[in-house]
């Protein structure tokens, strides 16, 4: 009776343990679809809407409209290949949902990413190849996820609606100062000019790299006219100017530009820039009565540390930041500080606290800073006078996983390639950020219609943390 009885009892467990497995059976989610199905058997141009379905490749010849009110989804997995300098001309929603594993790509099929040593003279990636996405004040959600823009930037023909001039040649453009803009996860390649013009709006901005933005000038994420949000933990390298930046004019509404700039990665940039020397950082870039918090940012070989512009000069068209108390908005005060920086030569060690070169500037040096410049210059330094930085030449290594420091070659490693700027455990720069301030949180969440989340600031400096969370590229 009593092996029975065990019989019987490991009977009704085998028969739970199934029923539970199967109840627990992982279910596949069906990927979101809006609208008709979009087909591929021809050249997309003019008026569509509706969904661009996984995993295939569609051509674009001409610019493709998305009208008030229409939604264009594009599923994971996509290719687009755009030809003859065409557009995305957004009058109303349009969302872009890669993942991970199925990343979506619009590209022009006519170019090749080029790795090593990069110049605007001769490298393809500054020319400009398909237009950009171009959105209207009616446009009121733009997300992007895991997506690859390579090679945008083409030159508009003609605007197509009020606000974007003939010749622009931005990835995105920006202007509806009542709507969502949500790049996340995904990577920017290639532009003449800036990587993306914001005019005002809500933006989270976060996790995503930018390689060879801009040929002569031009800035990566470049926000003006009352635009507000973050832009954190992106990997920005090779920049021809600044890599963000936040400037008050051309504003379409009642706002302020404020924008939270934390947990970045700099590298090599400022060096494409042709116009006058010190008008422009290669970093970070606070100017027009905008305001910002840059905090946890990894400076590495760039022209300029953190600059924040102190007037208007003849030689530059780059007016005072707001640096005064405020009671309105998400940030009351402009603030910075425990930002890292590394440096390969004097000219650069020169401009870790920019100075007055060719544009006043305002910034003052923090002690929270690696290296503390603050002590290095003394309290009675004033700001933006020049000042000799040579003893920080090669100093304060971050320790990347795979790229060797000194690199002599910041003018013209514009592309990751195959290096890893993720810190080394043993990195000066872990551990020594700044986690009691709070990000700008004025965008839905949402894992269709808003922002993935909004990342709050890491404790270790740069876009990469130690404990995985971060840039997921």
């Amino acid at each position: 009776m009593k092996h029975l009885r065990n019989a019987l009892f490991m009977l009704i467990i085998f028969v739970f343990v199934s029923c539970t497995k199967k109840d627990s059976a992982v279910v596949s989610v069906p990927l979101l679809k809006v609208g008709v199905t979009v087909s591929n058997t021809a050249p997309l141009s003019g008026p569509i809407k509706g969904t661009l379905l996984a995993n295939q490749i569609y051509s674009v010849t001409g610019d493709v409209i998305i009208n008030a009110t229409d939604t264009l989804l594009i599923q994971e997995g996509v290719k687009i290949n755009i030809t003859n300098g065409a557009n995305f001309i957004v009058h109303g929603t349009f969302i872009s949902l890669g993942s991970k594993m199925a990343p979506i790509t619009i590209t022009d099929p006519s170019k090749t990413k080029t790795p090593g040593a990069s110049s605007a003279a001769t490298d393809p990636a500054y020319v400009g190849g398909w237009g950009g996405i171009y959105c209207d004040v009616t446009c009121p959600l733009l997300v992007i996820k895991w997506t690859h823009l390579d090679f945008g930037g083409a030159g508009l023909i003609a605007p197509p609606f009020t606000g974007p001039s003939t010749g622009d040649q931005y990835i995105v453009y920006w202007q509806n100062p009542n709507g969502n803009l949500i790049l996340e996860d995904s990577w920017l390649y290639g532009s003449p000019d800036d990587a993306i013009r914001f005019y005002g709006g809500h933006i989270n901005v976060m996790r995503n790299t930018l390689e060879k933005l801009g040929g002569t000038g031009g800035d990566g994420f470049n926000a003006k006219g009352g635009t507000q949000g973050n832009m954190a933990y992106n990997l920005i390298i090779g920049g021809a100017t600044n890599g963000t930046k936040s400037a008050n004019d051309g504003n379409k509404g009642s706002s302020v530009t404020q924008i939270a700039m934390y947990n970045n990665t700099y590298v090599n940039g400022g060096f494409r820039n042709t116009g006058t020397y010190g008008a422009r950082s290669g970093s970070i870039e606070v100017e027009n009565n905008s305001r910002a918090l840059a905090y946890n940012n990894l400076i590495v070989d760039c022209n300029f540390g953190v600059r924040i512009a102190g007037g208007n000069l003849i030689t530059a068209k780059v007016y005072l930041a707001d640096t005064l108390s405020h009671v309105d908005g998400p940030i009351m005060k402009t603030a910075y500080g425990h930002n890292f920086f590394y440096v390969d030569n004097a000219a650069q060690a020169n401009q870790i606290v920019p100075t007055n070169i060719a544009q006043a500037v305002v910034t003052h040096p923090q002690p929270t800073d690696i290296p503390n410049m603050f002590a290095f210059l003394g309290p009675t330094y004033t700001f933006g006078f020049a000042y000799d930085g040579s003893s920080l030449v090669g100093q304060n290594n971050p320790k990347f996983v795979n790229y060797t420091l000194p690199n002599m070659n910041f003018a013209s490693q514009a592309s990751v390639d195959g290096f890893d700027f993720h810190l080394q455990a043993s990195s000066p720069a872990a551990g020594k950020g700044l986690t009691t301030f709070s990000p700008i949180e004025n965008v839905p969440v949402n894992k269709n219609f808003g922002s993935t989340e909004i990342t709050p600031p890491g404790k270790d400096i740069g876009c990469y943390q130690l404990d995985g969370t971060g840039n997921q590229h």
